[in-house]
Protein backbone atom coordinates (compact mmCIF):
# COMPACT_ATOMS: atom_id res chain seq x y z
CA UNK A 1 0.00 0.00 0.00
CA UNK A 2 1.31 3.01 -0.92
CA UNK A 3 0.41 7.19 -1.16
CA UNK A 4 -1.43 8.81 -4.25
CA UNK A 5 1.14 9.12 -6.67
CA UNK A 6 -0.07 12.08 -8.72
CA UNK A 7 1.46 9.88 -11.63
CA UNK A 8 -1.26 7.20 -11.85
CA UNK A 9 -3.73 9.21 -14.29
CA UNK A 10 -1.22 9.78 -16.97
CA UNK A 11 0.14 5.67 -16.45
CA UNK A 12 -3.39 5.03 -17.12
CA UNK A 13 -3.76 7.69 -20.14
CA UNK A 14 -0.73 5.92 -21.35
CA UNK A 15 -2.32 2.70 -21.21
CA UNK A 16 -5.48 3.41 -22.29
CA UNK A 17 -4.08 5.21 -25.88
CA UNK A 18 -2.35 1.91 -26.39
CA UNK A 19 -5.37 0.08 -25.37
CA UNK A 20 -7.63 1.95 -27.65
CA UNK A 21 -5.32 1.05 -30.93
CA UNK A 22 -5.92 -3.18 -29.68
CA UNK A 23 -10.06 -2.61 -29.22
CA UNK A 24 -10.63 -0.41 -32.20
CA UNK A 25 -13.54 0.38 -33.47
CA UNK A 26 -14.84 -2.37 -30.64
CA UNK A 27 -14.24 0.19 -27.97
CA UNK A 28 -16.82 2.82 -26.71
CA UNK A 29 -15.22 4.56 -23.66
CA UNK A 30 -12.56 3.87 -21.41
CA UNK A 31 -12.15 4.72 -17.81
CA UNK A 32 -9.58 4.93 -15.12
CA UNK A 33 -11.34 3.32 -12.21
CA UNK A 34 -9.86 1.62 -8.64
CA UNK A 35 -8.02 3.22 -6.43
CA UNK A 36 -5.47 4.71 -8.46
CA UNK A 37 -8.24 6.68 -9.85
CA UNK A 38 -9.02 8.37 -6.89
CA UNK A 39 -7.30 11.43 -5.83
CA UNK A 40 -5.25 10.99 -2.17
CA UNK A 41 -6.47 7.71 -1.71
CA UNK A 42 -3.81 5.34 -0.53
CA UNK A 43 -3.57 1.82 -3.06
CA UNK A 44 -1.55 -1.01 -4.70
CA UNK A 45 0.25 0.89 -7.29
CA UNK A 46 -1.99 -1.32 -9.91
CA UNK A 47 -3.83 1.07 -12.39
CA UNK A 48 -7.23 -0.18 -13.14
CA UNK A 49 -8.72 0.15 -15.96
CA UNK A 50 -12.08 -0.55 -17.57
CA UNK A 51 -12.43 -0.58 -21.71
CA UNK A 52 -16.78 -0.10 -22.47
CA UNK A 53 -16.86 -2.71 -25.71
CA UNK A 54 -19.93 -2.70 -28.31
CA UNK A 55 -19.38 -7.18 -28.11
CA UNK A 56 -17.57 -8.68 -25.23
CA UNK A 57 -17.27 -12.01 -27.40
CA UNK A 58 -15.15 -10.03 -30.12
CA UNK A 59 -12.61 -9.08 -27.00
CA UNK A 60 -11.67 -12.86 -27.25
CA UNK A 61 -10.10 -12.14 -30.27
CA UNK A 62 -7.86 -10.04 -29.31
CA UNK A 63 -5.72 -12.11 -26.61
CA UNK A 64 -2.67 -12.35 -29.07
CA UNK A 65 -2.75 -8.64 -29.54
CA UNK A 66 -2.72 -7.91 -25.50
CA UNK A 67 -0.34 -10.62 -24.73
CA UNK A 68 2.08 -8.67 -27.08
CA UNK A 69 0.85 -5.42 -24.81
CA UNK A 70 2.71 -7.74 -21.87
CA UNK A 71 -1.16 -8.49 -20.56
CA UNK A 72 -2.05 -12.15 -19.52
CA UNK A 73 -5.92 -12.89 -20.45
CA UNK A 74 -7.89 -14.35 -17.89
CA UNK A 75 -11.24 -14.55 -19.01
CA UNK A 76 -13.89 -13.43 -16.79
CA UNK A 77 -12.14 -14.79 -13.91
CA UNK A 78 -14.96 -14.54 -11.44
CA UNK A 79 -17.18 -11.96 -13.09
CA UNK A 80 -19.56 -13.15 -15.47
CA UNK A 81 -19.64 -10.80 -18.77
CA UNK A 82 -16.24 -9.55 -18.32
CA UNK A 83 -12.92 -10.14 -19.61
CA UNK A 84 -9.98 -9.86 -16.96
CA UNK A 85 -6.35 -9.25 -18.56
CA UNK A 86 -3.56 -8.53 -16.09
CA UNK A 87 0.03 -7.54 -16.79
CA UNK A 88 3.50 -7.13 -14.74
CA UNK A 89 3.06 -11.04 -13.11
CA UNK A 90 3.60 -11.25 -9.73
CA UNK A 91 5.16 -7.41 -9.59
CA UNK A 92 1.44 -6.61 -11.54
CA UNK A 93 1.03 -3.19 -12.77
CA UNK A 94 -1.99 -2.89 -14.60
CA UNK A 95 -5.55 -4.90 -14.61
CA UNK A 96 -7.90 -4.23 -17.22
CA UNK A 97 -11.88 -5.48 -16.79
CA UNK A 98 -13.93 -5.12 -19.87
CA UNK A 99 -17.62 -5.04 -20.07
CA UNK A 100 -19.81 -4.97 -23.18
CA UNK A 101 -21.98 -1.91 -23.00
CA UNK A 102 -25.29 -2.14 -20.79
CA UNK A 103 -23.52 -4.09 -18.09
CA UNK A 104 -24.43 -3.05 -14.71
CA UNK A 105 -21.10 -3.57 -13.43
CA UNK A 106 -19.94 -0.60 -15.33
CA UNK A 107 -22.39 1.85 -13.36
CA UNK A 108 -21.13 -0.30 -10.43
CA UNK A 109 -17.01 0.60 -10.58
CA UNK A 110 -18.26 4.24 -11.93
CA UNK A 111 -20.33 4.86 -8.71
CA UNK A 112 -18.40 4.02 -6.56
CA UNK A 113 -15.28 5.99 -8.20
CA UNK A 114 -17.46 9.29 -8.66
CA UNK A 115 -18.50 8.95 -4.77
CA UNK A 116 -14.83 8.57 -3.18
CA UNK A 117 -13.72 10.94 -5.91
CA UNK A 118 -16.85 13.22 -3.98
CA UNK A 119 -16.10 12.40 -0.61
CA UNK A 120 -12.63 12.57 0.57
CA UNK A 121 -13.43 11.51 3.98
CA UNK A 122 -14.46 8.28 2.82
CA UNK A 123 -11.90 7.32 0.59
CA UNK A 124 -9.84 8.67 3.59
CA UNK A 125 -11.52 6.05 5.79
CA UNK A 126 -11.11 2.93 2.82
CA UNK A 127 -7.41 4.07 2.06
CA UNK A 128 -6.75 3.35 6.12
CA UNK A 129 -8.87 0.08 6.23
CA UNK A 130 -7.00 -0.84 2.92
CA UNK A 131 -3.57 -0.40 4.95
CA UNK A 132 -4.62 -1.89 7.89
CA UNK A 133 -5.67 -5.39 6.15
CA UNK A 134 -2.61 -4.76 3.99
CA UNK A 135 -0.68 -4.93 7.19
CA UNK A 136 -3.19 -8.07 8.93
CA UNK A 137 -2.44 -9.80 5.49
CA UNK A 138 0.63 -9.29 4.12
CA UNK A 139 0.95 -12.72 1.77
CA UNK A 140 -3.34 -13.63 1.94
CA UNK A 141 -5.31 -11.79 -0.56
CA UNK A 142 -8.06 -13.41 -0.01
CA UNK A 143 -8.42 -12.69 3.38
CA UNK A 144 -7.24 -8.60 2.36
CA UNK A 145 -10.45 -8.77 -0.55
CA UNK A 146 -12.80 -10.57 2.73
CA UNK A 147 -11.87 -7.95 5.21
CA UNK A 148 -12.83 -5.11 2.24
CA UNK A 149 -16.12 -6.47 1.40
CA UNK A 150 -18.25 -5.73 4.00
CA UNK A 151 -17.06 -2.18 3.26
CA UNK A 152 -16.78 -2.14 -0.30
CA UNK A 153 -20.91 -3.59 -0.17
CA UNK A 154 -21.86 -0.87 1.74
CA UNK A 155 -20.17 2.04 0.01
CA UNK A 156 -21.19 1.15 -3.43
CA UNK A 157 -24.97 0.95 -2.55
CA UNK A 158 -24.25 4.31 -1.40
CA UNK A 159 -22.52 5.30 -4.31
CA UNK A 160 -25.16 4.38 -6.61
CA UNK A 161 -28.04 5.77 -4.81
CA UNK A 162 -25.97 9.32 -4.56
CA UNK A 163 -25.24 9.31 -8.40
CA UNK A 164 -28.88 8.59 -8.96
CA UNK A 165 -29.52 12.13 -6.67
CA UNK A 166 -26.61 13.82 -8.12
CA UNK A 167 -27.40 13.37 -11.39
CA UNK A 168 -24.21 11.90 -12.48
CA UNK A 169 -25.12 8.07 -13.37
CA UNK A 170 -21.42 7.09 -12.02
CA UNK A 171 -20.46 8.71 -15.87
CA UNK A 172 -18.08 11.07 -14.40
CA UNK A 173 -14.69 11.23 -16.04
Amino acid sequence: MTEYNPDWPDLFSAEAAELSRVFGDQLLQIHHIGSTSVPGLKAKPIIDIMPVVKDIRAVDELNDRMEELGYEAMGEFGIPGRRYFRKGGDRRTHQVHVFETGSPNIRRHLAFRDFLRAHPEEARNYGELKAALAQLYPNDIQGYMAGKHGYIQRVEAEALSWCVNHGTGGLNR
